[in-house]
């Protein structure tokens, strides 16, 4: 109760302004990593399919496949405009204001009508108020402004993950080595932690799933997910990354057996565990020492 007291009489005291600022960049950030989770895997899909049917058409005397973009342009970030799914309609400036804009059409589009998912609204909700808490715990310090790249990135490979079962490279290498390149400052933790997180982080993971594969024929993670737990690695360094992976581990599981038990889900069904591995390794980011002290002193051993 005091540390929730305390949280509030410093947030009353804060610069008004400071976050308001947050709050709208977390919104618009919230509107783009939209676009990054629909889009992003539908272009690794085009990349992939374009570099097999080169692969299939090398080694014969068939043409090169001519590329998509000679009839239409490639998918990327900032084409084709943001339209409705339904009927194409082009979704003008003040009809993408985030949150408000759904909030006044209804979650309708303006011209035929059709549905637009509640989930836009709520990553633009949650990215903004994962930016505020960020600010509130560093304060506008340095270490604030690369928590909040940080927790960008996990929100879109997170969701990325629960849709697709992907956690593309072009979010975690690039926050991977955001968080080498902060441990020569320091920010978080110095260089020799920081590479050994990295390096623990992705070994731990690996010798996991080969141990698995072994025992069982299948394969029970994806290679993403070690690479996600070395950016881990390289941000807070090796000594959290048991903490992380347990507390990712058991409310996975939890979450697993519940689908199972309600029938949402079958034995085989793989299921994602990039999101909790996300939302763990963003906790331990803010909280980790104040969750191991805690263990800590509740086990008798601090």
């Amino acid at each position: 109760m005091d540390f929730f007291l305390a949280a509030l009489t410093e947030l009353a005291e804060a610069p008004p302004l400071l976050y308001a600022g947050v709050v709208l960049l977390g919104l618009i950030m919230g509107s783009f990593l939209n676009v990054v989770i629909a889009r992003l895997p539908r272009i690794m899909e085009a990349q992939w399919q374009s570099e097999c049917a080169e692969l299939a058409a090398a080694g014969t005397d068939a043409p090169s496949p001519a590329r998509a973009a000679d009839a239409t342009p490639p998918l990327s970030l900032s084409r084709p405009a943001s339209h409705c799914p339904h009927c194409g309609h082009r979704i003008r400036p003040w009809e993408n204001i985030p949150v408000l804009s759904w909030l006044f059409l209804r979650g309708r589009c303006s011209a035929c009508s059709g549905a637009i998912s509640l989930r836009y609204p709520l990553v633009e909700a949650l990215t903004a108020l994962l930016s505020i808490i960020v600010v509130w715990h560093f304060g506008p310090t340095p270490a604030a402004a690369a928590a909040l790249v940080f927790t960008w990135g996990l929100v879109a490979l997170a969701f990325i993950d629960a849709d697709t079962q992907l956690l593309p490279d072009d979010i975690t290498l690039p926050l991977l080595w955001l968080g080498l390149v902060l441990s020569l400052v320091p920010v978080f933790v110095d260089s020799e932690t920081a590479i050994l997180g990295a390096v623990a982080g992705y070994l731990a993971l690996w010798a996991i799933f080969h141990a698995f594969r072994l025992l069982t024929g299948k394969e029970g993670l994806g290679r993403g997910d070690f690479k996600l737990l070395a950016l881990f690695g390289a941000w807070m360094g090796w000594q959290t990354l048991p903490q992380i992976v347990l507390l990712s581990a058991l409310p996975g599981a939890l979450f697993g057996i519940a689908l199972i038990a309600t029938g949402r889900t079958g034995r085989e069904t793989p299921i994602p565990f990039g999101p909790f591995l996300a939302i763990s390794g963003w906790v331990n980011l803010l909280w980790g020492t104040d969750i191991a002290d805690a263990y800590l002193r509740v086990s008798g051993l601090g």
